[in-house]
């Protein structure tokens, strides 16, 4: 769920087919379009850029390139030309950030590894969040039914009919053995000594 939300796809930048759309802001003035040309040419030899230069209104852009998950929008218009600068809406956030366009180069580059960063620590904190230590098979029911879905940490002694007694009654199967934690305490089933330490989660 890291790479949408409401409003459709959040992609990462090493992977967005479009790292950065400028977007016109009143284009039909004079110099705007220019400036505009004159960003992206400066841009594209290290980036994946567009001009989106079309007759449809700035709103309506925005909105497209939400949807589509263009990491960052850059904001030109007669003001910011004027005042040597432009505006960076990164994706992920929607946070705005007026920048000098003498920096525009370096300000991409950060602002496109803001985005990486920042969707690497949305994925790690919602997974942290929904990580839950069980010692049977009751807490199991009970915590997922609390908490609604998420990943269950418990032991397990190893044995087949463990595994299988888990998932019948619990409703969750094994995702993952974590061979980095060990194994401390009785079978989340059978009440045995614990082999290992494993991930339960739902399948969809």
């Amino acid at each position: 769920m890291t790479h949408g939300d409401d409003n459709g796809l959040v992609l990462p930048p090493a992977v967005a087919p479009i790292q950065a759309v400028i977007i016109p802001i009143a284009q039909h003035k004079q110099g705007v379009l220019e400036k505009c040309r004159e960003i992206k040419a400066a841009l594209e030899n290290n980036f994946r850029i567009k001009l989106d230069d079309s007759d449809n209104s700035a709103g309506w852009k925005f909105s497209e390139y939400e949807m589509k998950g263009v990491p960052i929008r850059i904001e030109i218009g007669p003001k910011d030309i004027e005042a040597g600068q432009c505006v960076i809406v990164t994706r992920h956030n929607r946070q705005k950030e007026t920048v000098p366009l003498v920096n525009i180069t370096e300000m991409v580059s950060k602002k496109l590894q803001e985005v990486h960063c920042g969707l690497y620590q949305n994925a790690l904190k919602n997974r942290e969040n929904r990580i839950y230590f069980c010692t049977n098979t009751d807490e199991i029911i009970e915590t997922l039914s609390k908490n609604g879905d998420g990943f269950v940490k418990a032991m397990w002694c190893g044995e087949e009919e463990c595994e299988d007694g888990v998932k019948e009654k619990t409703g969750v199967g094994s995702r993952c053995i974590l061979e980095e934690e060990k194994a401390a305490g009785k079978c989340v089933c059978c009440g045995k000594p614990a082999k290992h330490l494993v991930v339960w989660a739902k399948a969809y």
